[in-house]
C-alpha cells in the first residue's frame, strides 16, 4: 500500500489531482486541509484527512510521519510552507516529493508575484529529497488531457493548459515514483 500525502487538498489543481490519483492500484490517500469542511464528500471519501496549518511545523510533521510519496499543492507564503513540509520529511524519514510551482519563475526580472513560488523551488532543489517540481502555466477547466514537458534552462513554450492535463501526469508520478527524479519541469498545452 503506497501512502501519498497531498498537502492543500481543497485547492481546484489538488481536486483533480485527487480524482485522478484515487483509482490507482494500492494507494492510501492522506488530505491534509485547513478545513475538512471545505472538501466534498465525494473528494475525502475514502481518505484519511488531517486538519492542520502549513505554517506550523508540528501540523505537517504529524501529517507526513508514515507517508511514502508528499504532494505539496499551496500557496501563501510558501518559503515557511515548505521549510516546515522538508523538514518534516528529513526528520521523518520520507524522501519522495512532488509539488507544484509556476511557468516564469526563472524570469529575470522575477515578477513580485512569482517570489514564493521560486522559493519553494530553491528549498526543495536544495533539500536532498527525490523531487519533482513541476512549473504549469495558467489552469483552465478544459476537459483535455494534452501537454508537453519542458526541462529547467531551456524555454518554456506552449499555452494554458487543463487542469486534467497535470493532474494525469501528477498521477503518473504517483503510480510511478522513480519518474522524473530531481526534475524541475515546465508543463503546457502541446
Amino acid at each position: 500500500m503506497k501512502k501519498i500525502l497531498i498537502i492543500g487538498a481543497t485547492g481546484s489543481l489538488a481536486q483533480y489531482v485527487i480524482e485522478a490519483v484515487k483509482p490507482l492500484e494500492n494507494i492510501q490517500l492522506t488530505l491534509f486541509v485547513r478545513n475538512k469542511n471545505r472538501l466534498s464528500r465525494s473528494i475525502s471519501e475514502d481518505c484519511e484527512v488531517i486538519e492542520g496549518d502549513a505554517l506550523r511545523f508540528s501540523d505537517i510533521r504529524k501529517a507526513v510521519k508514515g507517508q511514502e510519496i508528499v504532494y505539496i499543492n499551496l500557496d501563501g507564503d510558501l518559503g515557511i510552507m515548505t521549510d516546515n513540509i522538508v523538514k518534516a520529511m528529513q526528520e521523518e524519514g520520507v524522501k519522495r516529493v512532488i509539488a507544484i510551482s509556476s511557468i516564469g519563475i526563472y524570469n529575470v526580472p522575477l515578477r513580485p508575484v512569482l517570489e514564493p513560488y521560486r522559493k519553494l523551488a530553491d528549498i526543495i532543489e536544495d533539500s536532498g529529497l527525490d523531487y519533482t517540481i513541476l512549473r504549469p502555466d495558467w489552469f483552465t477547466n478544459t476537459d483535455e488531457i494534452d501537454y508537453e514537458i519542458t526541462y529547467k534552462g531551456t524555454p518554456e513554450k506552449g499555452s494554458a493548459i487543463s487542469r486534467k492535463s497535470i493532474a494525469d501526469f501528477v498521477s503518473k508520478l504517483m503510480n510511478y515514483p522513480n519518474l522524473y527524479i530531481n526534475q524541475n519541469l515546465g508543463i503546457s498545452k502541446h
